[in-house]
């Protein structure tokens, strides 16, 4: 193992050809597309980027992009519902097979990050107008053991 989950993803360029692996199953998923309407090919490296910072790469999400609170931000309003993030689970497992094969203890490690997080993305999206974001805090980071902090 190498020293963070970002290095062993491959880095940045790992988690754009993962970002790109994901979104491409996504636009195609009659489920999620309709969820991804303003999609663009720049929410694909602000995801990669958002991802290294979390896994444990260059806080550059924080730095250019608005931080924590700006990727919850992205989220509210949009009442993701529980069908709609088991899909993006079950497409995010099958991309991470895709990129990362044959890594089961990495990808388990993923998916218990994307487990979290959706969760919170899912609980923000419920607000109908789109405001409370509550007190997020520092970009969270996450490690083979879980929330680092």
């Amino acid at each position: 193992m190498s020293s963070s989950l970002y290095d062993d993803v491959g880095g940045l360029a790992g988690l754009r050809l993962l970002s790109a692996a994901f979104y491409r199953r996504v636009l195609a998923d009659e489920l999620l597309a309709p969820v991804f309407a303003d999609f663009t090919p720049t929410h694909l490296d602000h995801v990669a980027v958002w991802l290294a910072e979390v896994l444990g790469g260059p806080a550059d999400f924080s730095a250019r992009l608005g931080g924590h609170q700006a990727l919850l931000r992205s989220h509210l309003g949009l009442g993701i519902r529980d069908e709609h993030r088991r899909r993006w689970l079950d497409l995010m497992a099958q991309a991470i097979d895709e990129v990362l094969p044959d890594r089961s203890e990495l990808a388990a490690t993923l998916m218990d990050y994307f487990e979290w997080g959706t969760a919170i993305a899912q609980e923000v999206s419920q607000d109908p107008a789109g405001t409370d974001l509550g007190r997020p805090g520092p970009t969270p980071r996450w490690g083979y053991q879980g929330l680092v902090h």
